[in-house]
């Protein structure tokens, strides 16, 4: 993906918050119009034409400044009071006043961010046309105003609604991320807890049997302790391999909840994985290893797609693309799951590498050798 395409894709990148107040102070120039009216004598009576002209002004500031920090008073107080003002101007002096209506428009675009807009729009176009018609102008010249006053309002309000679906599109894949973390993190608390509860409960009975036989009965006391022994082992390699596999969740599971996960985050997932059969110790590996790059994916790299191969020639070969920016530090391949993945990697033989790729994006490539359950 390219990188301009990217950045439409994800825009809010660190210290971007999208249109503010300041990018649409620009447009009070609009207002020099019917200044000019008045500096060259065409608007009279001047103590009225000066003080509206001023008013204009002052108002179409103060209403895209409360549009960005209080926009129910500017919608409620300020922009009815800059409505009047140029429209009563337009409608008095004509002329070139009537830039002034582009300028309102303006400011209800920016303000007006509800199912009103377009009455409020359509409003103003015709209070335009009548303003034009009645002031001797014909109805080409109406319709071009109205066209540049529709312009003119559509254009910030498609852009500021634009930014705050992105805004909201960004805080969603982040709870989902979140969300995301939270489950496993149950899920993982509950295994543990079925893993252990019962296990340890047995141990705790025969330790005490074995307490109260030491002294009578010390074959027996001596069996139970056997018995001990073994149920210790056996907890401690399930408790190994909930570490590693979450319990039994393999390649294809993930692989599978990756897909899943990756949509809902509005990721394009591309998953490319034939069908072996794996070693449990090596399937709970890989599938940790998709896991643990797909939480990276989505928690930082700002991606738009993520590629997932899977490639079985000489040993296994798991690799995790994406299309992000630049590689935040959480990314550089030095975090406390990367770091795991790749002492888990290396204790069965394998080799991992982590980091950005030449031109964009970031890259996790896991290979296990075809003996890893021998290793492991």
């Amino acid at each position: 993906m390219s990188t301009d395409r990217q950045h439409w894709l994800n825009p809010l990148h660190e210290g971007e918050r999208g249109p503010d107040a300041k990018g649409m102070y620009m447009w009070v120039t609009l207002a020099g119009g019917a200044v000019w009216d008045v500096w060259q004598g065409r608007s009279h009576p001047l103590w009225v034409a000066w003080p509206a002209v001023i008013a204009s002004a002052t108002l179409y500031l103060v209403v895209i400044h409360q549009a960005f920090a209080n926009r129910r008073r500017a919608e409620r107080l300020f922009l009815p009071a800059l409505a009047v003002v140029c429209l009563s101007g337009a409608a008095a002096f004509g002329d070139n006043w009537v830039y002034l209506l582009p300028l309102l428009s303006i400011a209800i675009g920016t303000t007006v961010r509800h199912r009103g807009f377009p009455a409020f729009a359509l409003g103003v176009c015709v209070a335009a046309a009548l303003i034009v018609t009645a002031r001797g102008g014909g109805i080409g010249d109406a319709l071009l105003l109205c066209w540049g006053i529709f312009t003119a309002g559509i254009i910030p309000a498609i852009i500021i609604r634009l930014w705050e679906a992105i805004r909201e599109l960004q805080r969603t894949r982040e709870e989902l991320a979140r969300a995301a973390v939270t489950e496993e993190r149950l899920r993982f608390s509950r295994d543990l807890h079925d893993l252990l509860g019962h296990t340890l409960s047995v141990m705790v009975v025969k330790a005490e049997v074995v307490r109260r036989l030491a002294a009578a009965d010390p074959e027996t006391a001596a069996q139970q302790a056997a018995d001990i022994e073994e149920i210790g082992r056996q907890a401690l390699t399930e408790v190994r391999t909930a570490v590693t596999g979450y319990r039994g969740r393999g390649l294809a599971a993930e692989l599978e909840t990756a897909r899943t996960v990756l949509g809902d985050a509005g990721l394009r997932a591309v998953i490319r994985a034939p069908v072996v059969r794996l070693a449990p110790e090596t399937d709970a590996l890989l599938g940790w290893a998709v896991r643990e790059g797909v939480t990276n994916v989505i928690r930082h790299s700002g991606a738009g797609s993520c590629e997932i191969d899977l490639r079985d020639g000489d040993g296994l070969v798991l690799e995790i693309r994406d299309d992000g920016g630049p590689p935040v530090p959480s990314r550089s391949g030095r975090g406390n799951g990367l770091t795991g993945l790749r002492e888990r990697v290396a204790a069965v033989g394998g080799s991992m590498e982590a980091g950005p790729l030449p031109r964009r994006g970031f890259l996790l490539r896991v290979a296990v050798p075809d003996d890893a359950e021998g290793r492991a």
